[in-house]
């Protein structure tokens, strides 16, 4: 499981999810305190404790412009709660551009390498670019909360919209390989071309495909691009 600091800062909530058996990887405050074996310890004070080699660059997952790459580094903590088996570290992840560091309480019923740590943290932002995707697509921010009902009623419609176009492209994907040159179909274009179908007097199916195939182009040229230039950094 993977969460933002309002999930990281609930020992409930960590106590729950290691009963089940399940691990999580959850984002904390700088101002946390964490068990060490030297004692209890802020987390914000760890980063200059560290020596040099011990940080070590993983991509956080593919982002809009290439790899999400950071520095890690983590640090065993003892358990919670004395009964708690299993595996706890902190895991810090820094930005060598900026500097910016950030903390997560880790848990795991059995040793995982870092790789592990660093592929779940990293789910957060495919979570977050749901919503985002949720927002911009079908409208899920855009009702007027006055009651329950109707923003149950607006909500449910909205997830349903976006079922329907996520759905809808990963079926795409399954049927037609990608072509050499494009980036693959995603969802946002999808919608382009199911509103402009739907919404555009007589509209030609031809001139809709070309004009998505020269977007989708463009699109993988820019992205290449972008991958060499941060390669060559």
């Amino acid at each position: 499981m993977a969460g933002d600091e309002v999930y990281g800062a609930d020992p409930r909530l960590r106590a729950t999810i290691r009963r089940h058996g399940l691990g999580y990887v959850l984002q904390i405050a700088a101002n946390r305190r964490v068990p060490t074996t030297a004692g209890p310890i802020r987390v914000d004070r760890l980063p200059d404790l560290l020596p040099p080699w011990v940080w070590q660059k993983r991509s956080a997952g593919a982002g809009s412009k290439g790899h999400r790459y950071y520095s890690w580094a983590w640090i065993a903590l003892l358990p919670e709660n004395p009964r708690d088996t299993g595996q706890h570290h902190v895991l810090i992840r820094r930005n060598d551009t900026t500097g910016e560091l950030a903390y997560h309480r880790c848990y795991s019923p059995r040793p995982v390498p870092l790789d592990t740590l660093v592929r779940v943290a990293g789910q957060r932002w495919r979570i977050e670019k749901s919503f985002q995707c949720a927002k911009t697509l079908t409208g899920s921010d855009q009702h007027q909360v006055r009651r329950w009902t109707s923003w149950h009623r607006w909500t449910t419609l909205a997830m349903l919209a976006h079922a329907f176009l996520t759905v809808a492209t990963a079926a795409e994907h399954d049927e037609t390989p990608t072509p050499t040159g494009l980036i693959a179909l995603t969802v946002h274009e999808f919608r382009r071309l199911f509103d402009a179908l739907l919404l555009t007097p007589r509209p030609s199916l031809d001139k809709l495909l070309a004009w998505s195939i020269w977007r989708r182009r463009h699109q993988a040229r820019a992205r290449d691009c972008d991958y060499k230039r941060r390669e060559n950094q």
